[in-house]
């Protein structure tokens, strides 16, 4: 397996955390905009998507431009099971139907 995809699939781990981080925000309310925007959440959730934009464009170094949206597809998978872990969000079938469909892409583009 070529190092940069591991790489790639770390930016990918690192950007779902983030998304996690800001929704963590999103759910308390605040007595203003600036403690709104200006949080732990906020600062850390943009903090880490700045730190994986940078680690996926290294990763562009050893990889073909047509790999890598097909691994940022993973994402909304990672996200799906990190909300679980840490929202108690359920996962209907719908959400696994759509997880099994994205899988099975990535799976046959990589066949």
């Amino acid at each position: 397996m070529n190092g940069y995809l591991l790489i790639l699939i770390l930016s990918v781990v690192i950007a779902s955390f983030a998304q996690i981080l800001l929704k963590k925000s999103a759910e308390k309310t605040y007595d203003s905009p600036i403690k709104e925007y200006l949080n732990l959440y906020v600062i850390c959730g943009y903090g880490m998507m700045f730190i994986s934009m940078f680690i996926t464009v290294f990763a562009y170094r050893g990889l073909d431009f047509s790999n890598v949206p097909v691994i940022e597809s993973l994402g909304y998978v990672v996200v799906m099971f990190l909300s679980y872990l840490f929202f108690g969000e359920k996962i209907t079938w719908r959400k696994l139907i759509g997880m099994v469909v994205i899988l099975c892409g990535i799976f046959v583009y990589y066949r």
